[in-house]
């Protein structure tokens, strides 16, 4: 008696079994919602383990810091004896021919990897001997030096060898770039090798190319870049502009990634005929005053506990609509036969 007036407010009234009715469609119905039931709960568990991410924006105040540019290239029409890669930034600092953290590797004409060692004249191969040869009949070297970079030039040319730069540069964290060309030879290895210098096929893959360590999600929209020229289309200069966003990525569960995004617009200047510019691949970066702060955050048990009762409500709700029409459907059709 004295929990009656209590017992009125229950919302969830229920029938006599007597007066319930079981059917094979409200049976049907329950086991399907049952199973879209555990399946989202499995969704939205995974959900919750999930960090979330959020993006902040800050002035950079980084000073004297380095900044590392990481690449792999192929030229796939010239050999890595004619190739240099320079760098070059407002600060004045010009660096030619970069060979310290970078490697090159000579790529056969069925892209094989060669050597990484320079290449070694063989003087007893055919062809070596037709280029030797050949390369004393040229016009004035100023140095035996010369006559020896013609010689290993041409009879890369001639086997068709590529080359594939790939590691790290290291440069102050200022505006500038870094561009791959054959600047490093000079023009008299040049003249002798090539009846016009405007005709080099600087055709090239970006295998890779980033501004530091990589983090989840990242994209690097140079990442499998090809850039290959026909003898229709000519040959000309690429170039690269490069807008680098520092960024820090700070993990849940590790340490915190200093590194850089980037976005990138290209451009392709054609050779003419009267050109005095060699054909290269540009690259020109600039570095933005804002750096983006990315951080992983664990979603809250209350916020779970929340969509989990949104899920399952919903479905009951739905289901128990559900079966209603059903049941109402199979009524009024045995009650027409």
């Amino acid at each position: 008696m004295k929990f009656s007036a209590l017992r009125n407010l229950d919302a969830y009234a229920r029938a006599e079994e007597h007066l319930t009715t079981q059917t094979i469609s409200g049976a049907v119905v329950s086991v399907v919602s049952g199973i879209f039931m555990l399946l989202l709960f499995c969704n939205e568990l995974y959900t919750f383990y999930q960090p979330l991410t959020l993006h902040e924006l800050a002035v950079d105040d980084t000073r004297g810091e380095k900044l590392d540019i990481h690449i792999n290239i192929t030229f796939p029409a010239l050999p890595c004896i004619l190739l240099s890669l320079d760098a070059l930034d407002q600060s004045g600092k010009h660096e030619t021919d970069l060979n310290t953290n970078l490697f090159k590797t000579n790529i056969a004409a069925n892209g094989n990897n060669l050597s990484k060692e320079p290449l070694l004249i063989d003087e007893e191969d055919p062809l070596s001997k037709d280029i030797i040869a050949d390369s004393f009949k040229q016009a004035n070297f100023r140095s035996a030096a010369s006559s020896e970079s013609v010689r290993k030039i041409k009879i890369a040319l001639a086997r068709r060898e590529g080359c594939n730069i790939a590691g790290y540069l290291e440069v102050d964290r200022v505006a500038g770039n870094f561009h791959v060309s054959v600047h490093s030879q000079s023009f008299h290895v040049l003249d002798a090798v090539f009846t016009d210098v405007r005709t080099l096929n600087v055709s090239h893959a970006i295998h890779s190319l980033s501004f530091g360590p990589e983090f989840p999600g990242i994209v690097n929209p140079l990442d499998g870049t090809k850039r290959i020229l026909t003898e229709e289309e000519g040959t000309g200069t690429f170039k690269y502009f490069l807008k680098v966003v520092p960024t820090t990525y700070n993990s849940l569960n590790g340490p915190d990634i200093p590194t850089n995004q980037f976005s990138v617009t290209e451009y392709f200047m054609k050779a003419k005929a009267r050109d005095n510019q060699l054909p290269a691949a540009y690259f020109m970066y600039d570095l933005y005053p804002i750096t983006v702060n990315i951080k992983e955050q664990q979603k809250s048990l209350g916020h779970f506990l929340t969509r989990l009762c949104a899920v399952i409500g919903g479905v009951f709700a739905v289901s128990g609509m559900l079966d209603r029409l059903i049941h109402s459907v199979v009524f009024y059709a045995n009650k027409v036969k």
